[in-house]
């Protein structure tokens, strides 16, 4: 199941400019974590945003076995136990330090519930955040987001079509794409994420964003072709 409110663009309650007043040092973008009690409290000013980054990276076949929640609990004991490394390495911004130990205990867990024989998925059957995934995903959020309650019926194949656009996007503007629009994190973040510049970052987002418009614009144009020919009186 999909965040049927998740936008195409960032929504005002999880924008950067309405995100919770970091602590620390520093702005949104150069920011200094000093100790654990600071770092904790950091964690708390971005669950929401966690939380969405988890829903929105987590494979769909452990949605049912698989809470947020726990993932982002389990997460912070290893966040705890290994604050010093973020602490070592202050060029780093802590979201970028703070997702990564959040993504990968959410594939550990789909790992754990892969070698489950009780699991929907045989663990190499299982996408483990390969580029594919990361195109599934976001076809399954953009298809709910343009796809009209009156049009659910040919849901999957406006997915499909969608899925099969963004793959044949490049990798990282498909990922620049990913963290900006779904992720919420800053050209920065971002940049430092993917281990980039962030002229890099700035310059392939650009060209993802116009290449996604094309593609959206595109899947407009289709369904509202398709919708025209079945309407009384549309071409034969």
């Amino acid at each position: 199941m999909t965040d049927s409110s998740a936008p195409i663009i960032p929504d005002a309650s999880l924008s950067q400019a309405q995100a919770p007043a970091p602590v620390g040092v520093g702005s949104e973008d150069r920011f200094l974590i000093r100790n654990l009690s600071e770092l904790t409290e950091f964690f708390e000013s971005v669950r929401p945003r966690l939380e969405k980054i988890v829903r929105f990276r987590l494979d769909p076949a452990f949605q049912a076995r698989i809470d947020e929640s726990d993932v982002l609990q389990e997460a912070f004991l290893q966040i705890a136990k290994r604050h010093q490394e973020l602490l070592d390495t202050p060029e780093l911004h802590p979201m970028v330090w703070i997702r990564q130990r959040v993504l990968q205990t959410l594939w550990d867990m789909q790992r754990s519930h892969g070698r489950d024989k009780r699991s929907v998925h045989r663990e190499n059957e299982m996408p483990m955040a390969s580029s594919n995934t990361t195109s599934i995903t976001m076809a399954r959020w953009l298809a709910d987001d343009v796809t009209s309650p009156s049009q659910r019926m040919i849901k999957d194949e406006e997915q499909q079509r969608l899925q099969s656009a963004l793959e044949s996007m490049n990798e990282i503007d498909r990922e620049i794409l990913a963290m900006r629009h779904f992720e919420y994190l800053t050209n920065l973040q971002t940049a430092q994420a993917l281990g980039i510049s962030p002229t890099a970052a700035s310059n392939r987002y650009v060209r993802a964003a116009i290449r996604l418009a094309e593609i959206l614009q595109n899947t407009s144009l289709h369904e509202s072709s398709e919708h025209e020919s079945t309407e009384p009186g549309g071409s034969d």
